[in-house]
């Protein structure tokens, strides 16, 4: 059974929500890339982006946005931290994915940003959004993808 989706401006009740149940993965990578608590690394990104909150039935469960990266090259920063909620109801994301990315790009012809190469379901999830994957860099002791999403 398909789950209520709906897509919101993000706000700071929502950073408490989804950080207190956020995946594994993704809190391990707000802590290796910043040495960032989950709470802090989401209101960060809130703060810093263009912002929006995915409410599964209602309670969020997924936090995504887009920043500035060369406004003159229309390059930006793209981001999603999120609960074991997406994996529960994929197909519902990805056609949630799939209306939203041009949105994405209303502003970019290119978004770029990096993912923990131990994160297989955000990778398996890039390679279907269509990134394509450069070099590996390390940070925080861990290894780490540059993928960019072109318009």
């Amino acid at each position: 059974m398909g789950v209520d989706i709906r897509i919101v401006p993000a706000r700071g009740k929502h950073c408490r929500s989804i950080a207190r149940r956020m995946r594994a993965e993704d809190a391990e990578e707000c802590r290796a890339m910043a040495g960032l608590s989950p709470l802090v690394g989401l209101r960060l990104s809130m703060k810093r982006s263009q912002a929006f909150t995915g409410l599964y039935d209602g309670r969020p469960e997924a936090m995504f946005g887009t920043s500035d990266l060369n406004v003159l090259a229309g390059i930006g920063s793209v981001w999603l931290l999120g609960t074991d909620e997406i994996a529960r109801h994929p197909r519902d994301f990805l056609s949630l994915c799939r209306e939203w990315r041009p949105k994405l790009f209303e502003r970019y012809s290119v978004l770029r940003n990096v993912v923990s190469e131990s994160n297989a379901a955000s990778l398996r999830w890039l390679v279907w959004l269509g990134a394509h994957f450069y070099e590996r860099i390390e940070v925080g002791g861990r290894g780490f993808l540059l993928f960019e999403l072109r318009k």
